[in-house]
């Protein structure tokens, strides 16, 4: 049989007060319905929950086990409204996030700690790649959301909102004759070998170094490319190449690298990071985009 919300109400309101009449009045009902309710819920379940004599009711064993499984049946069920109403409002549920690995020594914990701390009904499932590769999981639904530096794979099927900016700065070896300057133009790193970014797993980033070099008036002498963040900071870090790298870097601890700022104004030594999400992305991204303005101003 069905166990309908209501019946099961009833039946534990008859329970704790063991007398039809003060349970139909509780109920907001007249007491032969409430009677009719109860003698259709032992038929369905082929038991007696009430032993009923002339000074009022007593539940059976049976029915005190049953009285028992309501309880948690209700429980359960307002808990599950309830979740669905959360995951439904963006309060809890899983968020699908990619990224570039250039953001994940800053802009990533930042999310994750934030969103711990005021989303903790969310989870938050983190997966790093190219911005071309996130573009494409957004795109197909397989990521809700992801942050990316470079926005050129992104068509207009797909939302992409501004949320930091950050500035590039020349990342030199520590023996470097420059890394104790305030400030260097890029003209000065003319001469040096450069590490570059991979064009094919790193292309706004590579097309960003080669344009600023450029804007100085120098074509940068490339000693090596390499695919990933590790690798960038790594040739660096050995003392064999600088490089132009975003700012927000400095805090990632990697000993042997000084990061000095750069005179130019040139607009390809400034970055925009973006989060990119479909047009109909769940309330649980909103959720996130929001948390993440509030804290950027953006």
């Amino acid at each position: 049989m069905e166990f309908t919300r209501r019946l099961l109400e009833q039946f534990l309101v008859l329970a704790e007060e063991k007398h039809f009449g003060r349970a139909a009045e509780r109920l907001a009902m007249s007491q032969p319905p409430l009677s009719q309710a109860i003698q259709r819920l032992e038929r369905g379940l082929e038991v007696t929950l009430l032993d009923r004599g002339p000074g009022g009711i007593r539940l059976t064993p049976a029915g005190a086990a049953f009285a028992g499984e309501a309880r948690r049946l209700l429980d359960a069920q307002s808990a599950a409204v309830e979740r669905v109403r959360r995951v439904a409002r963006g309060l809890e549920g899983d968020v699908r996030v990619g990224y570039v690995s250039i953001l994940s020594h800053h802009h990533l914990p930042r999310l994750l700690r934030t969103a711990a701390d005021e989303l903790p009904g969310l989870r938050v499932l983190v997966h790093q790649d190219t911005t071309a590769t996130l573009v494409d999981m957004v795109r197909s639904g397989t990521l809700d959301l992801a942050f990316i530096r470079d926005p050129s794979p992104v068509t207009d099927e797909l939302t992409l909102r501004a949320f930091a900016d950050e500035r590039v700065v020349a990342a030199l070896p520590h023996e470097h004759p420059l890394a104790g300057a305030d400030a260097i133009s890029l003209g000065d790193l003319r001469e040096d070998a450069f590490v570059l970014p991979s064009s094919t797993t790193l292309p706004g980033l590579a097309a960003q170094s080669q344009l600023a070099c450029r804007d100085a008036g120098f074509t940068p002498h490339c000693r090596v490319e390499a695919d990933d963040l590790s690798g960038l900071l790594g040739y660096i870090a050995a003392g064999l190449c600088v490089g132009i790298l975003p700012e927000d870097l400095r805090h990632f601890p990697v000993p042997g690298i000084a990061f000095v700022p750069l005179r130019e104004t040139s607009p390809y030594l400034r970055t925009t990071v973006a989060a990119v999400h479909r047009p109909d992305a769940d309330a649980a991204v909103h959720r996130l985009l929001d948390l993440i303005a509030r804290h950027t101003g953006r």
